[in-house]
């Protein structure tokens, strides 16, 4: 069995201020270095053996604190950046949902059918999220690893290895610096 602490970065600015994010590389806030400092704490007992993050800067600087804390080395997964929110990157959530009414609407409802202006499918996002995966589950089939990974990529990893519906990725935005452990069984993903 493959334990996968599902590990959410610490907040930016841009997280305080509801803004979206995407693939902007944003670095840690104040607030997001202490909740690193506190997720260090929490994952002290966990047995994480190695950790997995992002490019990106605030998964980056997450997975680096937290795998010097935990003594353990840090990989780069060069696939996962965050989804790109296109023209949306930077606007605040609420400014989104004012001028383009019917597509947050979608997004909430029906995410994989939305593709923000100049941005990247969530399908894409997902397939590069499998792809991934489906390598490092091939090269991991026990033990306990760390993927640091902010949303909505977290959502489409546990959809990937639970099979869960996606439901309002407007809300997941908030959780930063929080934890879950997935537990899986390699062969049984891998074959879905």
């Amino acid at each position: 069995m493959l334990r996968i602490v599902l590990i959410r970065p610490g907040s930016t600015d841009y997280d305080q201020q509801q803004r979206i994010q995407g693939a902007l590389d944003v670095p840690l806030n104040e607030q997001g270095n202490c909740e690193v400092a506190q997720l260090i704490d929490q994952l002290k007992q966990q047995g994480i053996e190695t950790v997995y993050a992002p490019p990106c800067q605030p998964a980056q600087q997450t997975g680096k604190a937290i795998a010097e804390g935990l003594g353990v080395k840090l990989k780069k997964l060069d696939r996962m950046q965050n989804l790109d929110h296109g023209l949306w990157q930077g606007m605040l959530v609420k400014d989104v949902r004012r001028k383009q009414p019917k597509v947050y609407r979608q997004w909430q409802e029906q995410p994989e059918n939305v593709c923000p202006p100049d941005g990247e499918m969530l399908s894409h996002a997902q397939q590069r999220v499998r792809a991934t995966l489906t390598k490092l589950l091939k090269r991991r089939k026990q033990g306990t690893i760390g993927l640091v990974v902010p949303e909505p990529l977290a959502s489409l990893v546990r959809r990937f290895i639970h099979q869960d519906e996606l439901g309002n990725l407007w809300k997941v935005t908030n959780g930063h610096g929080q934890w879950e452990v997935l537990e899986i069984e390699p062969e049984e993903v891998l074959a879905q």
